[in-house]
């Protein structure tokens, strides 16, 4: 009787199929607006965005953008400001979550993407989660808001939110 497959890399790739191709390989596409703010003296917001679990604590740092160019350190300082993301996260570190910090952005919307196969989503096992997003504003206000995450992702799914005055529409997408 002939075998159906002729070798184990074709009898694997059929299997796949067969499973409808689920593995935990999944990404994440958070889009971010920083409003433009009528005031007479403005300054880019730092912003932080963390990945966080259903008891509120920091799971992975997702992007940190704070004035990291200054010469003498000074922008560091400032990142205690960007209050809840400092208490769980930030102030237990030695360079601020590293690997993923940046410089503040500009007004507009900013795109933030987080491969499946990043450090952030690598080996995140699956269940609830949040995705924060906090800026905080020199001369100006502190905001945070939170997106649900279901990991992995069964289907793509979009979520959105929106501050109302650091931020601006806050969008989460997650794909399998």
């Amino acid at each position: 009787m002939p075998t159906p497959f002729k070798t184990s890399a074709t009898a694997a790739v059929v299997l796949t199929s067969l499973m409808g191709g689920h593995s935990l390989a999944a990404d994440l596409t958070i889009d971010i607006t920083i409003p433009k703010i009528d005031t007479a003296e403005y300054h880019r917001p730092y912003v932080a965005v963390w990945l966080e679990g259903d008891n509120r604590k920091v799971v992975r740092d997702l992007a940190v953008w704070y004035e990291n160019k200054k010469a003498d350190g000074e922008g560091k300082k400032w990142l205690k400001d960007l209050r809840q993301w400092w208490r769980v996260s930030g102030r237990n570190q030695e360079a601020p979550a590293d690997a993923v910090t940046g410089a503040t952005r500009p007004v507009g919307t900013h795109t933030i993407n987080v491969a499946s196969t990043s450090a952030a989503l690598k080996d995140l096992p699956a269940g609830r989660y949040d995705i924060v997003v906090e800026a905080s504003r020199e001369k100006g206000g502190r905001e945070l808001v939170r997106l649900p995450l279901d990991w992995p992702p069964a289907t793509a799914k979009t979520e959105e939110t929106a501050g109302q005055h650091e931020l601006g529409k806050v969008k989460l997408t997650a794909k399998p």
